[in-house]
């Protein structure tokens, strides 16, 4: 993105500022879409500056706060502030942190509704594969009995799915979301002259 560009990070040696991301912005607009007429507060990102932000997110320790610094090289418009600015970062990651939660808390319930109806068609599974074939039968019946019982485990396919693998990308997002919106903004402004 033109006018926008990563300045180097801290070295490692810097403990209190490893978790530091850093951007270099000609003037505060850049970092905001410059097509949405919400209030400032509200704007969204720039889906560049976004990716950027994200990305190194990512890639930095879960277990530290985050910190952006944004440097620039004009001084902020008249009505805004560091504090306006930080708050209306803040904000554009609040509300994908929310979100998310809800797309995890209702990812969750279907797990649980899944589970109810895949555990009373496995156990009706079971029982009729009983019932039809007991321990005896012959070979057609073991066959219907084999078949029962694997479309009852078939049935638990969903809510294993579920609550073993599809959970823990929401949770990672919702997480990464909520560090996000709570990360210390930091600006740089140009020295007066």
């Amino acid at each position: 993105m033109p006018g926008i560009a990563p300045s180097h990070l801290p070295s490692a040696g810097s403990v209190a500022e490893a978790h530091a991301i850093e951007l270099k912005l000609h003037e505060i607009s850049q970092l905001f879409n410059s097509l949405d007429p919400s209030p400032f507060k509200e704007q969204d990102l720039d889906s560049d500056a976004e990716e950027f932000i994200v990305g190194w997110a990512r890639e930095l320790p879960r277990n530290r706060p985050l910190h952006l610094i944004l440097h620039l090289e004009c001084p902020l418009p008249n009505g805004r502030d560091s504090a306006s600015v930080s708050d209306a970062i803040h904000h554009y990651f609040a509300y994908p942190s929310e979100i998310t939660r809800l797309e995890l808390r209702q990812l969750l319930k279907q797990g649980r509704t899944s589970l109810l109806i895949g555990t009373a068609f496995l156990t009706v599974c079971l029982l009729l594969g009983r019932l039809i074939a007991p321990d005896t039968a012959g070979a057609a019946q073991s066959i219907a009995r084999t078949g029962l019982t694997i479309g009852g485990w078939v049935a638990m396919w969903r809510p294993m799915e579920i609550y073993l693998y599809d959970w823990w990308p929401l949770w990672r997002r919702s997480a990464l979301q909520r560090r996000l919106s709570q990360m210390k903004i930091d600006l740089k402004l140009p020295k007066a002259p």
